[in-house]
């Protein structure tokens, strides 16, 4: 029986997100499948959008290839029920004439508003389908946009979705919240980041005397950096060699570093700011412990890319790294916002370089089983091809 290899797909992808000169790691968890989905059969037109107040970007020359477009918008939360629409009218011409040169079969929106609601409003003028993936816990931008526009910002997202072929969710906690405010007959799909395990490999054993705690994210309140720093003045006695390191940016710097002397540790945490992908996968070679208190993490790579390093990683419970994380097998979770469970588990890991190991090494198998770029893509070409029938 002759069997026909699938005919690729030309998806056109629609994100806000996206490495860029300035910031390679911003939007990774959309560039970085790209590559692998062209493995599968998948070829990728980019379309990056941002607003013109933001100012120009380009892309980052590590990604792949992208067209970054500029769009009207009004500043600040107010415009963000209309943006959608402005990214229509900056993109559909392109998009018309791309279509004519070569068929696109699907688009891929990342975020309801604004790009799932242009993708929305091209499928309509077009008559090209549109799936579109749900990064994190506000899937209706009702967090991050409040009152009578955040109702709006509500009503669109759920316009958005139903028109979808698919929502695709980057953990089950996500999709839960999609289906609470969507109905049970909403069409969903989980599909975990996945991570490169070349890049995010496993180092040299660290020395037993240099002891890091490392963690990565943006400083704001929600993701308990002043936690850690707590538990850094906790440990300060029993560990007089560790060190605390934290890479990103963010308006909780200072507060965080003021609160360092306040407690004096000040000499043994850094604040390193933003750090490219290449030095932050050395990091997490290098540490001792991965660690971010989080409390609103849909998914969240950076606890995936420590792992695939096979260092132990400790996060909060009921958020999306809870799906991934099995405690005491390969790795360790917390009590949300409990400073004494955090520390004590850090104390635990410190104490115990062999239960640290078998951790970190648990922690490497769960990503290669399950949660590499290729696992991801293929659960994305899968999607892709039913949404497409």
């Amino acid at each position: 029986m002759n069997m026909d290899p699938p005919r690729p797909i030309h998806l056109l992808t629609l994100t806000p997100f996206y490495p860029s000169r300035n910031d390679d790691a911003s939007g990774c968890f959309v560039s970085e499948p790209l590559a692998w989905l062209a493995k599968v059969g998948v070829r990728n037109t980019v379309f990056a959008v941002q607003p013109l107040y933001r100012g120009r970007l380009r892309a980052s020359d590590s990604a792949e290839p992208a067209d970054w477009l500029r769009h009207f918008a009004l500043p600040g939360g107010f415009g963000l029920p209309v943006a959608g629409a402005f990214v229509f009218a900056r993109i559909v011409g392109r998009v018309r004439a791309l279509h004519r040169l070569e068929r696109i079969d699907l688009i891929h929106a990342h975020a309801s508003l604004p790009c799932g609601h242009a993708a929305m409003l091209l499928s309509k003028e077009l008559g090209i389908p549109y799936v579109v993936s749900v990064h994190g816990f506000d899937a209706f931008s009702t967090v991050q946009v409040t009152g009578r526009v955040g109702a709006w910002c509500h009503r669109m997202s759920r316009r958005v979705y139903a028109s979808s072929r698919r929502v695709i969710c980057v953990s089950e906690s996500v999709r839960e919240q999609v289906l609470e405010g969507m109905g049970r007959s909403c069409r969903t799909s989980v599909v975990y980041n996945g991570v490169d395990p070349e890049l995010f490999s496993p180092g040299d054993k660290p020395s037993s005397e240099s002891l890091v705690i490392l963690s990565v994210g943006n400083l704001l309140s929600i993701q308990g950096h002043e936690l850690l720093v707590r538990a850094a003045s906790s440990l300060a006695s029993e560990f007089p060699a560790l060190r605390w390191e934290f890479i990103g940016h963010g308006p909780e710097r200072s507060r965080l570093q003021n609160l360092a002397q306040q407690l004096e540790v000040d000499a043994r945490v850094r604040f390193l700011g933003r750090q490219p992908r290449q030095q932050v996968a050395t990091a997490m070679r290098r540490c001792t412990v991965f660690a971010l208190p989080s409390r609103y993490e849909g998914s969240g790579n950076v606890y995936l890319e420590a792992m695939s390093t096979s260092k132990p990683v400790v996060g909060y419970r009921s958020q999306g790294i809870a799906e991934v994380i099995q405690h005491g097998s390969n790795g360790l979770l917390v009590g949300p916002d409990n400073e004494k469970e955090l520390t004590l588990a850090i104390a635990m890991l410190l104490r115990d370089e062999s239960y640290r190991r078998n951790l970190g090494m648990a922690a490497r198998d769960t990503i290669l089983d399950r949660l590499t770029l290729a696992h991801q893509a293929e659960s994305l070409v899968r999607i892709y091809r039913e949404s497409i029938a």
